[in-house]
């Protein structure tokens, strides 16, 4: 094993490297209609076992199977972290979340944490000529500091800044404020009788809230948290007044993005594309729309995973519409493993019937065990890939950047994407080649290393359940972790004692990777 271990390392030293000199083996052009359009599909919170082809029987996903049907369905992809923002931002950067320490879960009047300057995915596909945007959820902040963004002005820093040329989101989740959506750096649908305030320290004067007002939470009740202030009868994380004809209705988000999504793809029609595309489905407070309600039997996570298909429908329909879905990459997946009870009363735990939302993975979202960042993960793209295809090659979300470099030709400059690996050959099913290993990172900041075989989690003193969902283990224990995934999908039992030289091995994985952060600069200046 630790022979092994140091040829895991050695080639995760020369990765990067071949990938670049692949990519510069290329020179791209400014505009080249025959690369292929990509549309990233990044949901929020859905589990391993949250759609049919993933084994899920009691919510139907007939778009998604399809999409599985028509390309490959991996089993053995993983997110970088077990929550949104860290797993977003090591997306968008190659880099890994927890090299910087301002990477943490989001507040929606956080600052931009991937900073201009920064090379991101939007850049590398803008260097070849694609148009690119991002749509739906973003959760990576917006302007130069925390709390100190003019909602009802042009904020001056934003995602045009980092490479896309269009975007329409969130400026964080749904269960934060400010619930309205930005449009290319300014509030959509801005209602100069109503002026936004937003702050997520102190309410404001006369303004209600979920705590004080309950009945006024008229959709969603919450159940822990989320009861400050309140829109379209929900209780939110922050406070916030004003918003007027801007503030969003829970109910038509789907739809709203979607709709934003489709005008995009219809506008780039004849030029290549790039779509970051994420939903807010199935997040909490979940409150799909009236034509989803009542079809999964689950309640309102279930329908809101059946919403999140139709969203995908709709997707690949216009594709179809317009003859460009051949050449077109759709790549779907989670940001994190699944939750349950997430701070309202949905009833998502009473009415699962059997429905396991990891799958057979121990662990949820947030979690440092493997349902926490285990994820669904499918790549369709009709000219070049085999469809039908299941790949049990171990994968990682961080190197979708260089792997989608590698297959349109881009020059990624040095330093950029570091921890990110070129695995087109496997992304693409041209071979099943496993990563060598992935690194996992828990809410309570716990990293795991994974390999094909074995899954160790570093030592932690945190609880070993949430304060705030009792039901969700961390993952924590004072004592090395190590599981022989093959033999125990669930991690029921530790085999460290069992095994210390290969504890020791996967601390030396590790401790090489922390290492890096010392040695090199990962860090933007002025972060």
């Amino acid at each position: 094993m630790e022979q092994q271990v140091k040829n895991l390392i050695a080639v995760s030293l020369l990765a990067p490297i071949a990938a670049q000199s692949a990519m510069a083996a290329k020179k791209p052009k400014n505009t080249d209609p025959t690369r292929p359009n990509v549309i990233i599909i990044l949901a929020d919170d859905l589990g391993y076992g949250d759609l049919g082809c993933y084994g899920a029987k009691n919510v139907q996903t007939p778009n998604v199977d399809r999409l599985a049907q028509q390309g490959i369905r991996f089993t053995d992809t993983h997110a970088v972290a077990a929550t949104s923002t860290p797993s977003r931002y090591s997306i968008l950067t190659g880099e890994y979340a927890w090299r910087r320490p301002d990477t943490d879960i989001a507040a929606g009047n956080a600052g931009m944490i991937i900073k201009p300057g920064q090379y991101t995915m939007a850049d590398m596909f803008k260097s070849c000529g694609y148009r690119t945007c991002a749509i739906g959820k973003w959760h990576l902040g917006l302007g130069e500091t925390q709390g100190t963004q003019d909602w009802n002005a042009q904020i001056p820093m934003n995602l045009g800044d980092i490479g896309f040329d269009h975007h329409y989101i969130m400026a964080a989740t749904a269960d934060r404020v400010p619930c309205v959506f930005i449009n290319d750096g300014t509030v959509a649908n801005y209602d100069p009788s109503s002026p936004i305030e937003v702050s997520y320290k102190e309410n404001f004067p006369g303004e209600p809230t979920g705590k004080d007002n309950p009945e006024l939470c008229y959709n969603l009740q919450s159940s822990v948290g989320h009861n400050q202030s309140i829109v379209n009868g929900i209780g939110r994380i922050g406070y916030m007044r004003g918003g007027g004809k801007a503030l969003w209705k829970d109910e038509n988000i789907a739809d709203s993005i979607t709709t934003h999504a489709i005008d995009f793809i219809k506008e780039n029609k004849d030029r290549p594309f790039f779509m970051y595309f994420a939903t807010n489905d199935v997040h909490v407070p979940r409150f799909p729309h009236q034509r989803f309600r009542d079809k999964s039997g689950m309640g309102l996570r279930g329908d809101a995973i059946v919403q999140f298909d139709w969203s995908v429908g709709q997707i690949m329909e216009t594709l179809d519409k317009l003859g460009i879905a051949d050449n077109t990459i759709i790549l779907l997946s989670s940001d994190n493993g699944p939750v349950v009870d997430d701070g309202y009363k949905d009833r998502a735990e009473e009415l699962l019937n059997g429905h396991k939302p990891a799958g057979p993975w121990r662990g949820n979202k947030y979690s440092a065990f493997e349902g926490g960042t285990q994820v669904p993960a499918i790549v369709r793209w009709p000219k070049a890939i085999k469809g039908g295809q299941t790949s049990n090659a171990l994968t990682s979300q961080i190197d979708w950047m260089a792997s989608l470099g590698s297959i349109i030709g881009a020059r990624v400059p040095q330093g950029g994407a570091p921890d990110s690996h070129n695995y087109a050959a496997t992304l693409t099913g041209a071979n099943t080649t496993d990563r060598p290993y992935v690194i996992e990172l828990a809410y309570n900041h716990v990293l795991s290393v994974r390999t094909n075989e074995w899954k160790y989690i570093e030592p932690s003193d945190g609880p070993k359940l949430l304060d705030w969902a009792p039901k969700t283990e961390t993952g924590s224990d004072p004592q090395p972790q190590l599981y022989n995934i093959k033999k125990s999908q669930w991690e029921s039992e530790s085999v460290a004692a069992q095994h210390p030289q290969i504890v020791y091995d996967m601390q030396n994985i590790l401790r090489h990777e922390r290492e890096k952060s010392e040695k090199h600069s990962f860090f933007v200046p002025g972060v």
